[in-house]
């Protein structure tokens, strides 16, 4: 299946029925009075978490939702029948903002959670609200209101535990099929991994955890170089970074300045990321003699003044990758139980994804408002008097 983690659609509430214009009409009554009932309100448009769906392919074919109106009241003061509400099903993990006003409506995070966006229209009154001591036989009755219509933009993160950061052919992937169910395709060539990919890590029958591989990153990725910019935020809904660094590159470039790269991309993307907490995985390992190992671990770890904790494995033989995953699920472990705990832990867990989530709304009007400019420039160029004019070039 194709992935796709942005979206454009339109989403339309029903529109509420018609109060009905009606007198009651039977034999030897002859004046009835008025007995118009009410319309019935429009159905609204609701989205609703799914964990079956980790792709936005399907709102690339169908790009219009619309609920169903309300029906018109009837005679016999008999009310319309409501609209049926329209649920439509996002990944767990979806950004849903308003592409007119830019304003971020939800943040799909949870299985089942439901998000109103667009409200359906109000009914219309029938006549027989208006009848009066002045007025016996009314004639006025109110339409139903439109529902609301609105243009989305669709933005999905994926939901993982730990996020793996490092330049193309750093191991990434062979590692996430080291230590997982997952298969993502390997090869000895930059940017085998074009799409996240995630896996489960199981470390017992109810100890396990979700990792992320994500593409590769550059140097430039954070001004949009490569495929870095587009799926670094996939990054952003983790809770652990693993920097992972190739020490022996088959193309013989500098591990010291590919991690270097890293860091300074993810400063360049996100402050607030870059934040996060961040582990050095030394991969390939292997590849080096034993001699020369301990030194070039060294040489990066002094380089990147790193403080932090530092694994050496080998991703492809799975040297030292239990040890990693082990600490690994002990750290998340020991986070959950202190966020649950201490309200100041859980105080700063809060900020920090409020920060991601503000940088994340910034880009996305940022890019927006580029892609409008663009638009409106190009309609500034447009020119009525070529339009539809065929043009013959000669030789």
């Amino acid at each position: 299946m194709q992935f796709v983690d942005e979206a454009s659609i339109i989403v339309e509430a029903g529109k509420g029925g018609n109060g009905c214009l009606s007198f009651r009409r039977e034999k030897y009554v002859p004046r009835g009075g008025p007995d118009g009932g009410d319309g019935g309100h429009g159905g609204s448009v609701y989205l609703i978490g799914d964990d079956a769906l980790n792709t936005l392919i399907d709102f690339k074919f169908q790009r219009f939702y619309k609920a169903q109106n309300g029906q018109g009241g009837m005679g016999r003061q008999m009310s319309g029948k409501a609209g049926e509400d329209l649920h439509v099903k996002v990944p767990v993990g979806t950004t849903v903002i308003d592409e007119d006003t830019l304003e971020v409506i939800a943040d799909v995070t949870e299985i089942g959670q439901v998000v109103l966006v667009g409200e359906g229209g109000r009914r219309g009154l029938g006549n027989i609200h208006f009848k009066s001591s002045t007025n016996r036989a009314p004639r006025r009755t109110t339409p139903g209101t439109e529902g609301d219509r609105r243009n989305l933009r669709l933005e999905m993160k994926v939901m993982a535990d730990v996020g793996l950061l490092g330049m193309p052919n750093a191991g990434k992937s062979t590692l996430i099929r080291s230590v997982s169910a997952a298969k993502p395709k390997v090869a000895n060539y930059p940017f085998t991994t074009l799409v996240p990919n995630l896996g489960v890590v199981k470390l017992g029958m109810h100890e396990h955890f979700v990792m992320a591989d994500v593409p590769g990153l550059i140097e430039g990725a954070s001004d949009g170089a490569g495929l870095g910019l587009r799926f670094l935020k996939h990054l952003t809904r983790t809770r652990l970074l693993f920097h992972v660094v190739d020490v022996a590159p088959f193309d013989e470039s500098d591990p010291v300045e590919a991690a270097k790269a890293i860091v300074h991309e993810l400063g360049q993307f996100s402050p607030a990321l870059s934040e996060r907490p961040r582990w050095l995985v030394l991969n390939k390992f292997d590849l080096l003699p034993e001699d020369e190992r301990e030194e070039r671990a060294q040489k990066i770890i002094q380089a990147l003044n790193w403080e932090g904790p530092v694994f050496r494995i080998s991703a492809i033989s799975s040297d030292g990758t239990d040890k990693l995953v082990q600490a690994a699920y002990r750290w998340l472990t020991e986070q959950r139980r202190l966020e649950n705990e201490d309200e100041e832990a859980l105080a700063r867990e809060e900020e920090m994804r409020r920060r991601m989530e503000e940088e994340s709304v910034a880009r996305t009007e940022a890019r927006l408002g580029r892609r409008r400019k663009r638009d409106d420039e190009d309609d500034e160029d447009f020119d009525d008097d070529d339009y539809d004019v065929e043009v013959e070039y000669a030789p």
